[in-house]
């Protein structure tokens, strides 16, 4: 079994089309085998501790561990089955216990604490420094410097988390994967776009029913928000989203069993447990440990200030969708589920178009070639259709070369489908090392959620793609070109590895300006049935409306942000104040819009507590002041003429992109701006510059 075991062959690419549930827990338990034999080698004392007897043979062994898992962990976020979720449970505690006694391990500590002390270090490249530097923080922050019986208690709160965030996230999927809304009679969807309305029939049909089938999935449950004329339907959507996974949901065929609730105080007690276990008042002061922020206070009153800034924007968005709501929808009180409506009437009719309207212009291949020329024109590299296996039919797989030299690959999972998590995100399935001649190129995974082609009279649609969805497959890429494009040799500092958590947003938000440039947009535009590329007019509409509700779609953000931060910060999850009181606090002082009572979007919000942003969710408003700060130097190399910009895009590639982790962020940060960064590119940028 093992010899013939895909997960235990590292020769090249994952073989998604081999790997099977069973073949899960021999190859971790292999792999924990042969880390933990490396592990007791490399405790047995040394003369001269360095990084070629040390270092290198840790990093080799745990490299592969945590390859393999990532497979694991990667399908079982894309292709959910009962078999996988099973094994997937099953060894999460083992790895987690490896893991968490590795960065307890004293003997090993001693040995990069020796290690940078010794005359060695002096000698080693920056990134082998930083690499070392990282270690000796992670060793503390795991609990190594822990009295005994301590660092058994941390041992079992690593464990205890791991479990409930995966349960966390099962919730979710299970609670979005059960919903399904029947609407029987066409007319009940009027305002519905007739794509919108295909995908619901084919759903239907799936399912052997008659009618219109809609889902939780966002292309599928957004649409009647967005554009159902019927109140009452967007209504029963907005309720199932918003208390999916809660004490409050209906319409779910096992609500008890998928409420998060309890899970969220478990969550938010381990991790209060595990700062006091290391010495910090409060989780957040933990969180901010390896990030750019110097403190909570400080990220507080950094989105405080951003609230105060956007609040009279904000207000006068609200103010103008009230009074248009209650003039020309009749709509006297503007509910939650009234707000997306009404918000796109009143672009439509101050802008004279519709997101329907430009989502015409953005099929699926179009899209995808404009992206891969810019990226090409920007970084002088190729991409090219390259193979491999894979885990759904729909996966694609690509190459990036440089002068015929390959330098990353990538796997794109467009289209949501059940089985699979919702959102979008990066990740890495490799990191780039070297070692002589021998290079290690990195991969990633590209995953979104989009609305998959429809089948018109049997033949397949190209999908198509609202502005917004170009926005986040922009976004995604970003990541994958921060990850693909590096030039560090060193594995623990290449790519995304240690880039600070509030900073590795900032070549994903770089990108997403690019989905604003006419010369970007013409060349990656076509209408589904005239091939036409977007007109001009209809540009200089959607550039008039880019900021259209910006002040409260920040508000939003920072609301998110700061519930994010109290909760991890001055929250007692022991106390009998509930996490829904911390919740309605926040949004009293900052929130213009308050939900429903009945609103738990808490119980689903993944990214804090199954994503990794516990007491980070902040990062992405503070790497958008970075990113709008760096794209306001290509608008100012732009002014000059295109040998400025094609210049600029060589600096951001270098001092940026390149560069990964092996150096603080805010050093490469202001060697690509020649100073440090500003808050008043952003302000422009979402209009809320005074």
């Amino acid at each position: 079994m093992t010899e013939q075991n895909p997960l235990l062959d590292f020769s090249g690419l994952p073989r998604f089309d081999a790997i099977k549930a069973e073949h899960v827990t021999p190859a971790i338990d292999t792999l924990l085998a042969q880390s933990r034999a490396v592990v007791s080698q490399l405790e047995a004392p040394q003369e001269q501790v360095s990084w070629d007897n040390f270092v290198a043979p840790l990093e080799q062994a745990t490299e592969l561990l945590g390859r393999a898992w990532g497979i694991v962990s990667h399908l079982n976020n894309v292709v959910d089955t009962p078999e996988l979720r099973a094994t997937y449970n099953e060894n999460q505690p083992k790895v987690t216990e490896f893991w968490t006694a590795l960065g307890q391990n004293e003997v090993l500590f001693a040995k990069y604490k020796a290690l940078r002390a010794s005359a060695e270090f002096a000698t080693l490249s920056p990134a082998r420094q930083r690499i070392i530097d990282n270690a000796v923080r992670d060793f503390r922050m795991g609990g190594a410097e822990l009295p005994a019986e301590q660092k058994e208690r941390y041992a079992e709160i690593q464990e205890q988390h791991a479990a409930v965030s995966t349960r966390f996230s099962e919730n979710v999927l299970d609670a979005t994967n059960d919903f399904k809304l029947l609407v029987a009679d066409e007319a009940d969807l009027a305002g519905v776009p007739a794509d919108v309305k295909a995908a619901a029939r084919a759903a239907a049909e799936k399912d052997g029913k008659a009618g219109y089938e809609f889902s939780l999935h966002f292309p599928s449950y957004f649409p009647l928000l967005q554009f159902a004329d019927k109140r009452e339907l967007r209504e029963t959507i907005y309720r199932a989203n918003a208390t999916k996974a809660s004490d409050q949901a209906e319409g779910f065929s096992k609500k008890e069993d998928w409420d998060n609730t309890a899970n969220i105080v478990t969550l938010l007690k381990l991790r209060d447990e595990e700062a006091k276990l290391l010495g910090y008042r409060n989780f957040a002061e933990v969180s901010l440990v390896p990030k750019m922020a110097q403190s909570p206070e400080q990220v507080i009153s950094f989105l405080e200030d951003l609230a105060q800034r956007a609040r009279p924007y904000a207000q006068q968005d609200l103010d103008e969708l009230k009074q248009f709501a209650r003039a020309e929808l009749g709509l006297d009180e503007l509910k939650a589920w009234d707000i997306p409506y009404a918000s796109e009437k009143l672009q439509e009719r101050r802008y004279a178009f519709s997101a329907q309207e430009v989502k015409q212009y953005f099929p699926e291949p179009k899209v995808v070639d404009g992206l891969f020329r810019l990226i090409q024109r920007l970084f002088n590299v190729e991409i090219k259709t390259d193979s491999a296996p894979v885990w759904h039919p729909d996966v694609r797989f690509f190459r990036i070369e440089r002068a015929g030299k390959l330098i990353g690959q990538f796997y794109l999972d467009l289209y949501a489908r059940a089985g699979k998590s919702g959102g979008a995100w990066m990740d890495d399935a490799r990191g780039r090392r070297a070692s002589g001649d021998k290079v290690q190129t990195p991969v990633a995974y590209l995953t979104c959620n989009f609305t998959e082609p429809a089948v018109v009279d049997g033949v397949a649609q190209p999908s198509l793609f609202t502005h917004d969805e170009v926005i986040t497959l922009f976004h995604e890429f970003g990541h994958g070109l921060h990850h693909m494009l590096t030039v560090v040799d060193e594995l623990g500092v290449s790519g995304i590895s240690g880039v600070e958590w509030d900073a590795v947003e900032l070549p994903s938000q770089f990108m997403e300006n690019f989905c604003w440039e006419w010369d970007v947009l013409e060349h990656m535009t076509a209408h589904a049935t005239t091939g036409e590329p977007l007109p001009r007019a209809l540009y200089d509409k959607m550039l008039a409306a880019k900021n259209f509700q910006s002040g409260l779609q920040t508000l939003r953000q920072v609301e998110f942000s700061l519930l994010d931060m109290h909760l991890h910060y001055d929250y007692d999850a022991n106390g009998s104040q509930s996490v829904q009181a911390v919740i309605d606090g926040v949004r009293q002082q900052f929130a213009l819009i308050i939900p429903p009572a009945f609103n738990r979007f808490q119980n689903s919000f993944g990214h804090i507590f199954a994503g990794g942003y516990a007491a980070g969710y902040y990062s992405y408003k503070w790497a958008e002041v970075l990113s709008a700060d760096v794209y306001a130097a290509f608008e100012e190399a732009q002014a000059i003429s295109p040998a400025a910009t094609a210049e600029t895009g060589k600096r951001y590639l270098e001092e940026i992109l390149s560069v990964g982790g092996s150096r603080p962020a805010l050093e490469s940060f202001t060697a690509f701006r020649g100073r440090e960064p500003s808050i008043d590119a952003l302000l422009r940028h979402s209009g809320m510059a005074a």
